[in-house]
Order: structure tokens, then C-alpha cells, then sequence
């Protein structure tokens, strides 16, 4: 199979997530991928690795510790979701994403073993999109020979396909409501099912949470003997100081009194938290015996790269991307606003899914905009750029509405001066959509 039938055969799956009416019959648990994965001969034994769950900050836990762990010399496995252009970003070798050729060489051998166990009676159902990706991502790094691999959980965590791994620590980013029709309607329900990665003995880092989140995923541990260790706690902020957006930090382990200097490239203050529990991961990490030096520790969280959360495209005007597609994101990108665009002219590019909690997300976010633009990204699970300003349009000083995204994007680049800003949000899809979207503009405009 090549690349463009592979990709075509994995969307035929049906989307990653079935919509709320759907949830029931869909089939989350790991009997699936475990059953792959012992076919595969348990590729994902093959290598040491980590673990991560959260609502947000996930993402940036996971490329920051990888970012740590390459810097350290490691030949290191990364596998995230979602993608924003490309479906190869989810599964990358020391920074590169899978070329085309070994995604379709890498797919083409799981699809015989899947056609095998399907005929065989093996398997009840074919393996879903997402157990499907997180299988290939197993077995391209053992095939690569990864010495470090860092996984994200897609969806919750107990249920979740990475969770058959067998990680060396676990980390809980912070949690909020988000899926709530798969995780439950409340923060202790939600935080079950991302304490669901625990297994026993294996150390947890778990950020700062809210009290009815971390009592759930305290007591977990506590049953499954996890040592914890929670950076609010281990670590203390000497000096503090926002530079262009970005976060310097000078951080003391209270233990040790080590000092480390961290400046994540990433924007906003909140990667400062996110890039805290990478290093009390490579610190736990150090202690077992791998040979992490402290400054690579610091070039690690300097150097590390994950696109479509705050990532500035250009100046003049400045246009931002940022995937705030919950109400705790959200609050972050205000915060961002606030900190950084207060007295400066904000455009606001907004998209988002069916279910997502628009109208709270709105109510954060608007007021800090003097323009929004209601659109739409091409999924059939968008909300109607026109329904979208029923919903939140109240929330808006002056808004618009213009369906076609990359015609939103080029009125917005039309009218805003260069001194304005402008943000493209609310969804992830939207995000990806018009990333791919500029850098073609870009390279046009370079001919």
C-alpha cells in the first residue's frame, strides 16, 4: 500500500472521536490493541518510556521532555495527538516525523497482521483509527531502535490505547472538563479515568489540580503505590519575568537547591508549568540512572517546538495560533491577551466542534477582542460558522461571519493594521486548517 491509499484506508475507519450518539457503540477498551500488540511481538516493551495524561498542556509536557531527553543525546520516539497538517506528525523520530515511505511500509505490515487475526477470530472488530496509528508508532520505533520514547494519551486515559505501555514514570498534566460525554460530567469522574494510566510502583509527576481532581488521582496512586511527585511542591520560583510573550524563570529544586534557568521558547506563562513537569520527569529520570546532564535539562525546555498553541506566524500584524478548544485553554489565552495585548487592537478568527462548551469558551475569550470573525473548518463535526454567532455572537463587541476560513483569514490580514493582532482559535481543525494555509501563502508570496 502506498502512502495516500494507507491514509485513505486509516480515514475509512471513521473519525477518532464518534460523535456523543455514537459513544455507546463505539469500542474503547484495550482488548484491540493488546491483541495487535502481542501479535507484533510487544514492540512497545522494546524501549523505556513515559506516559502522559492531562486535559491541557499534555502536548507541551510531552514535546518538552522529549526535547530534554534528544538534547541529552537520546535517540528519542515522540507520539502525539491530534495532527494539525499531517498525520506523520504523530509519530516522530528524534524530532523528524515518519517519512511517507516508512508510514506506508509501517501500516502496510500491521494491515496484513490485522487482515490475519480478523480471519483467524482474534480480533472481534477491526482495530479503530487511533488504535490503528498508536500500534505503527510501537512498532516504527522499536523497528528505529528509540532509546527513550515519550507517549501522549489521546482521549482520558484508562481506556485509552497507549495504555497497555509499561512506562517508566506517568505524568497528569492539569485537568478540566473536556469530552465529557466519553469522561464524565464531573471533575472526579474525569480525573478517574486520566488516573487510570497509574500502574503500580511507577512514579507519577502530577501537576498543580484542582482539589476534587487530585484527592481522585492521589488516592489511585496511593492504591497502586505510586511514589508522587507534584512540581508546585518540589520546586520554587526564585525570579520571574515575562519577555515577549515567553516565560524566564529561575526555578529552585527545594531538596537538592539546584538552580535551573528555564526560558521555554513557547509562549505564555502557563508553559512554565508544563515545562516543570518535564524537568521533575528527568529528574526522576537522572536518579534511575540515565545520563541526563543539568544544562541539557535547560537547553531542552529552550529549544523545544510544539506548533498551533500560541505559535506566532508574523509580525505586522501579528498572527498568533492557538488551539484554546476548552474552557481551561481558554483561560489561558485570555490570560495571554491580557498580559501582552492589553490597548492593542485584537482580531479574533473563531471556529469550533459540536461538542465543545462554545458559549463559555466565547464569554473568555471576546471580551478581550475588538474583531471576531465567526468560520468554519472543513470537518462534519464544525459547528456552522452562522450557528456559531447565534450561539456566541452576544459575547462579541463587533463581529462577522465568513464561513470560508482562508477567506476569513485574508479579510482579517486585509483590514487589520499592522500594529493589531490577530488570533486564530477555537479549534484545533481551524488551527491546522489555516497553518497549512499560510505557509503555502508564504511561498507563493517568496516567488
Amino acid at each position: 500500500m502506498n502512502y495516500e491509499a494507507a491514509v485513505r484506508y486509516l480515514l475509512s475507519l471513521g473519525r477518532e472521536l464518534a460523535a456523543p450518539t455514537q459513544a455507546a457503540a463505539a469500542k474503547f477498551d484495550l482488548e484491540n490493541i493488546t491483541v495487535l500488540a502481542e501479535r507484533l511481538g510487544r514492540p512497545d516493551r522494546a524501549y523505556p518510556c513515559a506516559h502522559i495524561a492531562g486535559t491541557n498542556g499534555k502536548g507541551s509536557t510531552a514535546a518538552f521532555l522529549e526535547s530534554i531527553l534528544r538534547h541529552a543525546g537520546f535517540r528519542t520516539g515522540l507520539n502525539t495527538s491530534p495532527h494539525l497538517e499531517k498525520i506523520n506528525e504523530r509519530i516522530r523520530i528524534s524530532g523528524n516525523e515518519i517519512s511517507d515511505e516508512a508510514f506506508a511500509e509501517t501500516f502496510t505490515r500491521i494491515h496484513v497482521l490485522i487482515e490475519e487475526l480478523l480471519a483467524a477470530g482474534k480480533l472481534r472488530a477491526h482495530p479503530t483509527y487511533f488504535e490503528c496509528v498508536t500500534a505503527m508508532a510501537f512498532e516504527y520505533f522499536a523497528r528505529e531502535r528509540v532509546e527513550f520514547a515519550v507517549f501522549e494519551v489521546g482521549l482520558g486515559g484508562r481506556l485509552d490505547a497507549t495504555n497497555i505501555l509499561s512506562p517508566l514514570v506517568a505524568v497528569i498534566t492539569r485537568i478540566d472538563f473536556d469530552h465529557e460525554n466519553f469522561l464524565g460530567h464531573s471533575l472526579k469522574e474525569i480525573a478517574a479515568e486520566k488516573a487510570g494510566i497509574l500502574k503500580p510502583t511507577v512514579p507519577l509527576v502530577l501537576a498543580e489540580q484542582r482539589p476534587e481532581a487530585r484527592e481522585v488521582i492521589l488516592a489511585r496512586a496511593r492504591a497502586q503505590g505510586c511514589p508522587v511527585i507534584e512540581p508546585a511542591q518540589v520546586f520554587r520560583v526564585d525570579q520571574e519575568s515575562i519577555q515577549e510573550g515567553g516565560v524566564h524563570a529561575r526555578v529552585v529544586e527545594a531538596a537538592s537547591g539546584k538552580l535551573f534557568e528555564l526560558a521555554p521558547s513557547l509562549p505564555g506563562r502557563f508553559q512554565l508549568l508544563n515545562a516543570l513537569n518535564a524537568v521533575a520527569a528527568a529528574r526522576l529520570l537522572q536518579n534511575r540512572g540515565f545520563q541526563i546532564p543539568d544544562d541539557t535539562i535547560m537547553q531542552g525546555i529552550a529549544n523545544a517546538v510544539w506548533p498551533g498553541r500560541l505559535e506566532k506566524l508574523q509580525s505586522a500584524p501579528d498572527v498568533y495560533l492557538d488551539g484554546a478548544h476548552n474552557p481551561s485553554a481558554a483561560r489561558e489565552l485570555a490570560h495571554f491577551l491580557e498580559q501582552n495585548f492589553s490597548g492593542r487592537k485584537v482580531w479574533l478568527i473563531y471556529a469550533a466542534l459540536r461538542d465543545k462548551a462554545v458559549d463559555e469558551v466565547a464569554g473568555l475569550l471576546f471580551p478581550h477582542a475588538a474583531e471576531v470573525i465567526f468560520s468554519a473548518p472543513r470537518t462534519p463535526r464544525a459547528v456552522s460558522a452562522t450557528q456559531l454567532a447565534e450561539i456566541a455572537g452576544h459575547h462579541a463587541t463587533h463581529f462577522s461571519v465568513i464561513p470560508d476560513a482562508e477567506r476569513a483569514f485574508e479579510h482579517a490580514l486585509a483590514e487589520a493594521a499592522p500594529e493589531d493582532a490577530i488570533f486564530i482559535t477555537g479549534s484545533l481543525y481551524l488551527v491546522g486548517q489555516l497553518r497549512h494555509y499560510w505557509k503555502q501563502r508564504a511561498q507563493v508570496a517568496t516567488r
